[in-house]
């Protein structure tokens, strides 16, 4: 199935996740209580970058355990070759086997600034982060579980495989957005209808439900009332003759 062009990627990055989420949730099979997001509290320590978009790449580190460098030696470069070969933007994300533990992080500044020249925009782990201002400073953004101060023993045990971050399991390849409300990573059948479907449900939110709200000043309850009424059915019948469900409404 062929990947989104970039404009199209750069047009997912104008709304944040929340939005998408509003789109995926017209397009998708799953459940959209339980599926493609973060069950768990993420941390997003750039906020101020705005949403991220882009392909998974996967990685496995244990930072608690040296012996993963006499194991493989070799690991870091065979793990950047990986990263290199696949296309982006992408998002390396990394399952941080110490978890709840917080021991060691593979990013700070070297590493960032390593993978951003390698096509990523950033990542999403488990695990933790430092050097948070070089982070920044090279333009990339990380969802994590909080800050450390050191990198212990951080290297590559798996990667290209399928990992679990933040109690959602996520496959190399997957487009995911996120920001500071989480993550969405979504399905390649999912991925052409997603930013028409995002596109969409964020118009029919501003020509139905929010001009209800906003324009209430100075109506009576009952106007107001039956206005919300009317502007949800409205919301509800456009998605339903768009996408043939009701959505939230």
């Amino acid at each position: 199935m062929p990947r989104l062009f970039h404009a199209e990627l750069l047009e997912l990055k104008r709304w944040n996740t929340p939005t998408i989420y509003n789109g995926w949730e017209q397009i998708t099979k799953r459940d959209n209580a339980h599926d493609a997001f973060n069950p768990e509290e993420t941390r997003d320590f750039m906020p101020q970058m705005g949403p991220m978009v882009g392909y998974a790449v996967t990685l496995v580190i244990e930072p608690s355990q040296a012996k993963h460098k006499t194991a493989n030696p070799n690991a870091n470069s065979e793990y950047r070759r990986y990263i290199a070969s696949q296309p982006g933007p992408k998002i390396i994300v990394v399952q941080d086997l110490d978890k709840p533990a917080v021991l060691g992080s593979m990013w700070g500044e070297v590493n960032s600034n390593t993978h951003r020249a390698l096509g990523c925009v950033g990542t999403i782990t488990d695990g933790a982060i430092r050097d948070l201002d070089e982070m920044t400073n090279a333009g990339f953004k990380a969802l994590a579980q909080r800050l450390c101060v050191g990198h212990a023993n951080a290297w590559p045990v798996r990667w290209n495989c399928e990992v679990e971050v933040f109690g959602r399991r996520i496959r190399p390849g997957q487009l995911i957005h996120a920001d500071k409300h989480g993550f969405l990573a979504v399905t390649e059948e999912e991925e052409p209808l997603l930013l028409d479907a995002a596109r969409f449900m964020d118009s029919n939110e501003c020509q139905t439900v929010i001009p209800a709200a906003r324009g209430a000043a100075g109506k009576p309850v009952e106007q107001i009332l039956a206005d919300m009424d009317a502007a949800g059915k409205a919301f509800g019948d456009a998605a339903k003759q768009k996408f043939g469900n009701q959505g939230e409404w």
